[in-house]
C-alpha cells in the first residue's frame, strides 16, 4: 500500500477565500484523497500540526500578527514542502493596505473611533496576538517552495500543484492556471 502524503493548511491574515477554492475542488478533492494525500491538519478540523511527518504545508493568507509569524515558522520547521495560496500569501494581498499605518492608528480607529464602537477601550491581556508593524507576504517570513497565485486561485490549480506533488513530480502553473477571471 502507497504510503500517504500527509497535508496541513492553516490561514493567516485574509478572507479564507482560498480555502475555499480548496474545498471548490469537490471530487477532485476526493481523487487527490483516493491517490495518495492525506490530511493532518486543517483550519476546518482545527487538528494541530504534528511535530513531525508532514510532507505539504499549505499557508493561505498573509503575516499580521505575532502569533501568525510563529505559525508559519512552525509550519516551515514541521512540512518538508511549503506552498504559498493565494495573492495575500504570495504577495501580502489586501491585508496590506494597513501598512501605511502606525499600529496605534489602527487600533485607534477600530477601537476608538468607530462609529459603531461603544466600548471605546482597547482590547488588552497576554492571550491576544500582537499587530507586527508591517504585513508580510509569507515568503518574507519562511522560505516558500511553491506560489499558486490568485484571489483566490482555481481549484484547478490547486489540483494542478498538489496532484503533481503526490505524485513526486514538479508542479508548473502556466496557460490558464494562472488566470485571474
Amino acid at each position: 500500500m502507497k504510503t500517504k502524503k500527509l497535508v496541513s493548511t492553516i490561514w493567516c491574515e485574509g478572507c479564507s477565500g482560498c480555502h475555499m477554492s480548496f474545498l471548490d475542488m469537490d471530487e477532485k478533492l476526493v481523487d487527490l484523497i483516493k491517490n495518495g494525500m492525506a490530511f493532518s491538519a486543517t483550519p476546518f478540523t482545527d487538528l494541530k500540526i504534528p511535530p513531525h511527518g508532514t510532507d505539504i504545508g499549505i499557508i493561505e493568507g498573509s503575516v499580521a500578527t505575532d502569533t501568525q509569524e510563529e505559525e508559519v515558522k512552525m509550519m516551515r520547521e514541521r512540512c518538508k514542502i511549503i506552498i504559498a495560496m493565494g495573492d495575500c500569501a504570495v504577495f501580502g494581498g489586501i491585508p496590506t493596505m494597513r501598512n501605511r499605518y502606525e499600529t496605534t492608528e489602527i487600533f485607534s480607529r477600530a477601537y476608538k473611533q468607530a462609529e459603531t464602537n461603544y466600548n471605546q477601550h482597547l482590547p488588552a491581556g497576554e492571550d491576544i496576538s500582537k499587530l507586527l508593524a508591517k504585513v508580510k507576504p509569507v515568503n518574507e517570513v519562511i522560505k516558500v517552495d511553491y506560489y499558486i497565485p490568485g484571489c483566490p486561485p482555481t481549484p484547478e490549480a490547486i489540483y494542478e500543484v498538489l496532484s503533481k506533488l503526490i505524485e513526486g513530480k514538479t508542479p508548473e502553473l502556466k496557460g490558464k492556471l494562472l488566470s485571474y477571471e
